[in-house]
C-alpha cells in the first residue's frame, strides 16, 4: 500500500510518548492527525501537551488538531470524533494509545486505581472503536490499531499486578472480538506491542525501569506506520511485535533505536 497521505487518524493519549511519535510518522507522510488527550496544560511531571503535540506534527508535514478528550466519558469521544471527521472529511485510522499503569499487586492496588485502569485502557479503547466505526466503515483501507500485548496466560503475568494485567488484556480481546466482528466491512483490528521497554517520560517514573536498556519510541512508530499501511482486509487478528513488524520489511538493523547500544536490552512486560 501507499504511505498515509491524506490519510486522518485519531490518537487517543498522544500529547506525548508512543502516540505523539505516531502522530510524528504519519505527519511526515502528510497525513492528518486528531490529538485526543486530557492535557491542556503542562504536567508538573510530563512533558507535552496537546497543543504542543499539534505543533509538533504541524512542524512534522502534518495537519493537527488537538481536541481535548477524556475517553473515560463516550460522550467526549463521540464529540472528538465528530469534530475530526468534520475537519478532515471522515476518519481512516484508529489508534487507541491512552492507557492507566500501575505494576501494584492485588492488595497494594485501592479500587479508584483499578477503576482508572478498566476506564481507560478497556472500557476507553472499546468506547473508542465502537464510536469511530461509522466513519472507519466508510474509509478506503480503514484500520485501528492498539497498544497492547499479546495474550499470555502465563501465571507470572497475573500475579504481580493483576489489575494491570486485565485492564491491557481487555484492549487486546475487543482487537481479537473485533477482528472478526468488523472482518466483512474491512476494518483492520490489530495490536503493537514492543519487544523491549521503550523510553518514554511516564515509564521512567515507574521503579525500576533503566532507560539505558531501552529502545526509542521511534521502533514503535516505524512499525505502527507499515501496520497501517497494509491492506486492511488481509491484515486483522494479529498481535503484532515492533521489531517482528520490522523484519518483515526487511529491517533488521535495530542498533539506531537503542537508547545506549552498548546496554542489553529489558525486555517488555507479557512476553517469555
Amino acid at each position: 500500500m501507499a504511505g498515509l497521505e491524506g490519510k486522518t487518524l485519531f490518537i487517543t493519549g498522544a500529547s506525548r510518548g508512543i502516540g505523539k511519535e505516531i502522530g510524528l510518522r504519519a505527519a511526515r507522510d502528510g497525513a492528518n492527525v486528531a490529538i485526543a488527550a486530557k492535557t491542556t496544560e503542562p504536567h508538573p511531571k510530563l512533558p507535552g501537551t496537546i497543543h504542543t503535540a499539534a505543533e509538533e506534527i504541524e512542524a512534522g508535514g502534518g495537519k493537527a488538531l488537538a481536541i481535548q478528550c477524556d475517553i473515560r466519558f463516550e460522550d467526549q469521544i463521540a464529540s472528538a470524533m465528530a469534530h475530526t471527521a468534520e475537519t478532515f472529511g471522515g476518519i481512516d485510522i484508529l489508534v487507541n494509545n491512552a492507557s492507566a499503569i500501575s505494576l501494584t499487586g492485588t492488595v497494594e492496588t485501592p479500587m479508584k486505581r483499578y477503576d482508572l485502569m478498566h476506564q481507560i485502557n478497556a472500557r476507553g479503547t472499546y468506547a473508542c472503536c465502537q464510536a469511530a466505526h461509522p466513519w472507519l466503515a466508510q474509509a478506503a483501507n480503514p484500520h485501528i490499531l492498539t497498544l497492547s500485548p499479546p495474550l499470555n496466560m502465563n501465571p507470572r503475568w497475573f500475579g504481580p499486578h493483576v489489575a494491570y494485567t486485565m485492564a491491557k488484556y481487555g484492549m487486546s480481546m475487543c482487537m481479537l472480538g473485533m477482528a472478526e466482528d468488523f472482518r466483512e466491512e474491512g476494518i483492520a483490528c490489530n495490536c503493537l506491542w514492543p519487544r523491549t521497554v521503550i523510553a518514554t517520560a511516564a515509564l521512567a517514573l515507574l521503579p525500576g525501569i533503566d532507560t539505558k536498556r531501552c529502545r526509542k519510541p521511534e521502533i514503535v512508530s516505524d512499525a505502527a506506520h507499515a501496520i497501517l499501511c497494509r491492506d486492511s482486509r488481509s491484515c486483522t487478528g494479529n498481535f503484532f511485535i515492533d521489531e517482528e513488524v520490522l523484519a518483515e520489511d526487511g529491517i533488521t538493523d535495530l542498533q539506531g533505536y537503542a537508547v545506549d547500544p552498548s546496554q542489553p536490552l529489558q525486555t517488555d512486560l507479557f512476553l517469555d
